[in-house]
């Protein structure tokens, strides 16, 4: 189960973030007021997306034993009124086949961000 925690004070808009054993911050850009000390919420979450498809293409190229050298992946988070996008740009390093090439960028649609973020979540509140 993940887990973090979020704390505010009166410095606009600081936030010290704890995540598992992990500290971070977060903050607003200038022009939002903030100091940006830290990634925005948003940048938070296309991080979070970016890192998990990172891993998991990692994870599934060592056990199919195939000479992925490196993965970058790129976020661009869109925010509408109507209707947010996230375009995901994979960059695949090593000598990889098209068919290999393809089951990873396949893989990708599957990650468990991915996943997550497709199907929407139940958030529950509760004012402690």
């Amino acid at each position: 189960m993940a887990y973090a925690k979020a704390s505010i004070g009166t410095a606009n808009y600081a936030v010290a973030i704890k995540a598992g054993h992990h500290e971070l911050k977060a903050d607003e850009g200038s022009a939002l007021g903030g100091q940006d000390v830290g990634p925005a919420p948003y940048e938070l979450l296309a991080s979070a997306l970016a890192a998990c498809t990172a891993i998991t293409l990692r994870m599934y190229a060592e056990r199919k034993q195939w000479p992925l050298q490196g993965v970058q992946v790129a976020i661009h988070f869109k925010k509408e009124v109507a209707q947010s996008s996230i375009e995901r740009l994979l960059t695949l390093q090593g000598p990889l086949s098209d068919e290999q090439r393809q089951r990873l960028a396949d893989i990708a649609e599957r990650t468990p961000v991915t996943l997550t973020l497709k199907s929407g979540i139940q958030i529950l509140t509760q004012l402690v």
